[in-house]
């Protein structure tokens, strides 16, 4: 299953870094619903630094809740080499290994009593957990991230940082601390596994992954997950996602565009005019869709009520808001609400 593939090695240096006496285990637990992007983005990685070792540094299984295979959100599924019963009771303490979960979606309904005993067992036998995307949700909410830096995927930021106050979330692409790493998801845990590469099989090997994969180099994992909404990377000024950046720091109590503008070190109409060049839009106008864009994903995300959400987002009336929310979207925050409803039932928190 996880034999190396066949690739030469890209370079003549000396890969005495490749001799290990044990390779090193990951069990990856996968949960219905996840995606099948985000598990081979992590798990390819580890194949390759394999390949180009010539040498078996890694292995890995994959493990479900129960012996069976398990269907991703693709309609694919993957055959399970164990359960979590059985890697629990399998986990020895000589061994190097890592648990990384890719959880799916509805979250909030995959944490289940056994699920919540497993993750709590293998972090008190001191297991590094890595969370990928919505797998963060579950770490949390098993309470295993108190006072822990974290990310999460950037649909569930937002909801996250209302549900869970204890953890510290960042927008970032992945992140470290202890014995828990966290990633966004999807192509953020190609990012995080070349990271795990690095400190375990040295810098030369994670830079021959990312060739190999024709990535160009390593991405920290303190880059934000997405750029500013309508902004298009190449030749962007600078000022200008400062600006963004500020927006979107100050949702609960918006910063008039004076305000702004001072803490970019530009004049208002300098402001202005680099939002009118780059997005077609006012500042003032690209602020509220930062705002509603924050309210929707609240919505969606969390049981909040519509009054609180309208609060947390800047407005003092909650029609003001619903008016402003219906003209973004086409709907109102009810009807928002009602069709999430509809279709996750109860999985909201």
């Amino acid at each position: 299953m996880n034999a190396p593939a066949q690739i030469n090695a890209a370079s003549s240096r000396d890969t005495s870094y490749a001799a290990v006496a044990r390779p090193f285990a990951i069990a990856v637990l996968v949960l219905p619903g996840f995606s099948n992007l985000a598990l081979h983005a992590y798990l390819e990685p580890f194949r390759i630094a394999n390949a180009v070792s010539r040498s078996p540094l890694f292995r890995w299984q994959i493990v479900g809740t129960k012996r069976l295979p398990v269907e991703g959100a693709n309609g694919l599924s993957v055959a399970v080499d164990m359960s979590i019963d059985d890697l629990a009771l399998g986990i020895d303490d000589r061994e190097r290994i890592q648990v990384a979960i890719v959880a799916g979606e509805p979250v909030e309904r995959q944490l289940t009593p056994q699920l919540a005993g497993f993750l709590r067992t293998v972090a008190r036998r001191g297991v590094p957990i890595s969370a990928v995307g919505t797998a963060t949700w579950l770490l949390a909410r098993a309470g295993l991230l108190a006072d822990t830096r974290c990310t999460i995927h950037w649909s569930r930021l937002a909801a996250f940082s209302e549900v869970f106050h204890k953890p510290r979330i960042r927008d970032a692409l992945f992140v470290k601390d202890g014995q828990f790493s966290t990633c966004a998801g999807e192509l953020a845990a190609f990012d995080l596994a070349v990271e795990f590469i690095g400190c375990h099989a040295g810098d030369f090997i994670a830079q021959e992954v990312c060739r190999h994969a024709t990535v160009d180099g390593q991405r920290s994992g303190s880059s934000r997950q997405t750029g500013p909404s309508g902004v298009a990377f190449a030749r962007v000024s600078e000022n200008l996602l400062i600006a963004t950046q500020i927006m979107e720091d100050n949702i609960e109590f918006p910063l008039s565009m004076d305000q702004i503008a001072q803490r970019v070190g530009i004049s208002r109409r300098q402001l202005e005019r680099l939002f009118a060049s780059h997005i077609g839009l006012a500042p003032a106008q690209y602020y509220l869709r930062v705002r509603l864009d924050h309210a929707r994903r609240l919505i969606e995300g969390t049981r909040m009520p519509i009054v609180d959400v309208a609060m947390a987002c800047g407005f003092m009336s909650a029609s003001h808001f619903a008016k402003c929310f219906r003209l973004l979207n086409g709907t109102s925050p009810q009807q928002c609400r009602a069709t999430v409803l509809n279709r996750m039932g109860s999985g909201l928190v």
